[in-house]
Parts: C-alpha cells; sequence; structure tokens
C-alpha cells in the first residue's frame, strides 16, 4: 500500500471524467494510479482509499459522538463533530474522486427551491468496521449506528376532542386546543399506552394513541444513502474553484445541499426539526478507530 506523489487528475483521468476536478486544487493530497489488489491511497496520510479489488472505498474515522441528534454519520474533521457520529481526517473531494474511480456515477444534492427535490445518484451501501472492546472484528450496516429521533415531540391530529375527558398528570400527554393535536414527548411505554387507551371508548381519541404509541418507539434508520456529489463555487477574490462539502458534509443523514453523500429521502437539517439520532447502545466508546466502507450499488443485468 504504497504512495507515490501523482496528481489527482491522473486518478480521474484513468476512469474518463477529470474535466470538473481538473480546476480544483488539490494542495498535498497526491493519489497513487495502481489498480492492484490492495487498496490505493489517495492521500498521505492514507486515510481515504480506494479499493479496486473490492469495488469500494475505504474511510478511516474515528467516533467523536455516540449519543445526541445528529445531522451527520461523518463529517470532515473540526468541522461539525457535536451533530455526527464519526469523524474524517481527509478532504471530502477525495470520497468523491474515489466514488468516481469506481464507476459511481454522480447525481445532485437534494434541492428545496422552488419545492423539494430528493438527492439522487449511484446508491451506496455504507459499513462500519471497528475492533471492540475485546478485540473482536466487528462489521455492521451504518444504518444500526442512526435511530429515527426520540428525543421530541410527537404530535397527532384530533379535530374532536372526547368531551368531558380530563387528562391526567401521569402520564404527561398535553392537548393543543388551537392546533387541534395531542402532543407527546420522548418514547412512549405500553403501560403509558394502555393507562391512555383506559381513559375513553372514543375511537379518535383511542387511535391518535395508538399512531403515536407507534411514532415514538426506537427505530433504526432504514433510508439508504446516494453519491450526491456536492457541488463547486467560484471564490470571488481568487477566482478559484472550491468543493463545497469541505464545510463538513461528507456522509449525511440530514439533506444538506452540499453534501457529498445523502439519504434519498426527506430529512430536515433544521435544529428543531432532526429526523435522527445516535443509536447509543450500538456505537462504540468516543476514540474507537472505525473504517467506513463505501461500496456503489450497480445494478445487475441477466
Amino acid at each position: 500500500m504504497t504512495y507515490r506523489p501523482h496528481s489527482l487528475v491522473m486518478l480521474l483521468a484513468l476512469m474518463g471524467q477529470a474535466a470538473e476536478f481538473h480546476t480544483v486544487a488539490i494542495a498535498e493530497d497526491k493519489p497513487t494510479v495502481d489498480v492492484g489488489n490492495e487498496p490505493t491511497p489517495l492521500n498521505k496520510s492514507g486515510t481515504v482509499l480506494v479499493d479496486f479489488k473490492g469495488k469500494r472505498l475505504l474511510i478511516k474515522s474515528e467516533v467523536v459522538l455516540r449519543e445526541g441528534m445528529l445531522e451527520m454519520l461523518a463529517c470532515l474533521k473540526q468541522t461539525k463533530e457535536h451533530e455526527s457520529v464519526l469523524s474524517v481526517d481527509a478532504k471530502a473531494q477525495l470520497v468523491h474522486a474515489g466514488l468516481i474511480a469506481l464507476g459511481a456515477e454522480v447525481g445532485s444534492p437534494a434541492k428545496f427551491v422552488p419545492e423539494y427535490k430528493p438527492a439522487t445518484g449511484q446508491p451506496v451501501d455504507v459499513f462500519v468496521t471497528w475492533t471492540d472492546t475485546k478485540g473482536k472484528l466487528q462489521r455492521v450496516p451504518a444504518q444500526s449506528w442512526v435511530r429515527h429521533a426520540t428525543r421530541r415531540y410527537f404530535s397527532q391530529k384530533l379535530e374532536v376532542f372526547p368531551k368531558g375527558l380530563k387528562l391526567p398528570t401521569e402520564p404527561d400527554l398535553k392537548w393543543d386546543e388551537k392546533h387541534r393535536e395531542l402532543l407527546w414527548y420522548g418514547t412512549m411505554s405500553t403501560a403509558d399506552r394502555d393507562t391512555l387507551l383506559k381513559l375513553t371508548t372514543d375511537t379518535g381519541f383511542r387511535n391518535a394513541i395508538k399512531t403515536i404509541f407507534d411514532q415514538s418507539q426506537v427505530r433504526q434508520m432504514e433510508a439508504r444513502w446516494v453519491f450526491a456529489g456536492s457541488g463547486f463555487n467560484t471564490d470571488a477574490a481568487t477566482g478559484e474553484k472550491y468543493y463545497l462539502a469541505e464545510s463538513g458534509e461528507l456522509i449525511c443523514v440530514a439533506n444538506f445541499a452540499t453534501a457529498t453523500v445523502d439519504l434519498a429521502v426527506e430529512s430536515s437539517a433544521t435544529n428543531d426539526g432532526l429526523m435522527f439520532e445516535a443509536y447509543t447502545e450500538r456505537i462504540p466508546p468516543v476514540g474507537t478507530k472505525v473504517t467506513i466502507e463505501l461500496v456503489p450499488v450497480f445494478k445487475t443485468t441477466k
């Protein structure tokens, strides 16, 4: 796995897709071009490697967060570690280049105006590999480290509140008269659900409670990632092009117009609307070294 100084353009030219990257300064990150059996490092530190034989991109990272709301699965170092499980010491454009080298088709990030359009691009399976505290190698789909947010309010419309019904202080279900909806914070337990269902035989109320119960349960994220490809902008002062995802948006779980890899479904990036949180119980300790695998998914032809 030897690093030799060649330009990034050489790697992309090998794949026939160098035009856009030709205008981007890569500084010291200059990969070797060696389509062999061992992964090819794309930078001197060896944190981003193309595995041509395994048809995957390997990214060295570190666990920086185990609990809290998420915008990213993985961000760039010293950017958004407060909302990302993993931190990567590399440039986002190298990840972009590596996926292109594997033949992945770049799409486009999510768009928000004039109307929302989800991110598009080559589907990418994402895996995380690490050594646990017992010295055993572990490898799981990255989705298993992310779950639907539970530390938030869940609401359900109820046009007609049952006449004469008085809500108990425990469990703490709230009725919003103005917006005609029931409000519940956090995960509703089975006992809380059953207590609330016993309050009335009103079908609308009971259905609302059942819906809130279902929505508030711990659920692993099932959405899949795509190679959105971020984009480029031009520095007004220097006239040089730069890759937008260098601000940190590497592998996202909240939609960003600058994402390199993003979910192919709508996912809010506003603080009060974040949809996903860290699946704490499944994530190894902070500081654990983790290899992220990006595996482009290609259609099979019969």
